[in-house]
């Protein structure tokens, strides 16, 4: 896959996938449903406000009403994301897409212990890049949920980006735990972390992946830059998911590659029951959609 539009061109002549959107009450969210309505990609249930709803998609030009795959669960703000996790639990849709409402409350219907979307593993933000000039597509993994994660969280990052990357095609996705640099030095816990989730995945303890590291930045997207330090290996300048250290590293990753770069972006949150679109509030209506296709792919059995 080269670019984000394969991710909706992928979709034709599926059965739709309905998605539970958490207080939908905003436009740029609106917009991407219209938007996923006018592709056919997905059936929708919108929590929130009604009134609101409808008021908003009469100013962007969406006829919500005489949609037959748009319902409605009308109730109030404090309610939507609560409501739109337990459609999902209660198996109405497969999927939940973040609307006007905080991460916080989202996540905290999402782990209820009694309607939430629990599965025993940690949940974790995976990103997929369309950044130019590249000749493929680059998943990063975890700018949003996890601080400092365990060397044991690391493996449930790893599988949960891995789950993600097979559902969207890529059979056996290589996977760069990323270091400062491409040597075990027991001073940068990083590189210990990343040896081990190697030795995992070629023990079997990790599967469906290729793990090498450590693998600085560099290494890992170059071949190029690989050749010159003398890194052999079957990741480095072909890593397809890109597992940092910490959060902070992801961060700066994830807006280097928007801002920077030019880059665009699908994201999903994995190791729930069911795929969470969680986009920023600030990304457009055209991340949304990607997004939103590359969750309901996720969901995808």
């Amino acid at each position: 896959m080269e670019a984000l539009s394969e991710l909706i061109s992928r979709l034709e002549n599926q059965s739709l996938k309905r998605a539970a959107v958490a207080q939908a009450a905003d436009r740029e969210v609106l917009l991407a449903v219209k938007r996923a309505r006018e592709l056919n990609m997905a059936s929708f249930i919108l929590t929130g406000s009604k009134i609101e709803v409808q008021r908003i998609a009469e100013e962007i030009d969406f006829a919500v009403e005489s949609d037959s795959e748009v319902h409605f669960i009308d109730c109030s703000k404090e309610e939507a994301a609560v409501e739109a996790v337990r459609a999902v639990n209660r198996g109405e849709a497969q999927l939940v897409m973040k609307g006007n409402v905080d991460t916080k409350t989202l996540l905290k219907a999402v782990l209820d212990k009694q309607y939430g979307l629990r599965t025993g593993s940690i949940l974790s933000h995976v990103a997929l890049f369309e950044i130019p000039g590249q000749d493929r597509l680059l998943f990063l993994t975890d700018s949003a949920m996890n601080i400092a994660p365990t060397l044991e969280e690391k493996v449930q990052i790893v599988k949960n980006a891995v789950d993600v990357a097979q559902k969207n095609g890529w059979e056996t996705p290589r996977v760069a735990p990323l270091a400062a640099v491409e040597v075990v030095n027991p001073a940068m816990p990083a590189t210990i972390d990343a040896a081990s989730l190697t030795q995992m995945n070629r023990r079997g303890q990790i599967k469906g992946c290729i793990i090498d590291g450590p693998l600085a930045f560099d290494n890992a997207i170059s071949m190029s830059a690989a050749e010159q330090k003398g890194v052999i290996s079957d990741v480095a300048g072909k890593a397809d998911i890109l597992m940092v250290p910490t959060i902070e590293v992801a961060n700066a990753l994830y807006k280097s590659f928007m801002y920077f770069a030019g880059g665009r972006v699908a994201a999903v949150i994995s190791g729930a029951s069911a795929p969470i679109v969680l986009t920023s509030r600030s990304d457009s209506a055209e991340s949304k959609v990607y997004s939103l296709a590359l969750a309901i792919h996720s969901s995808s059995n």
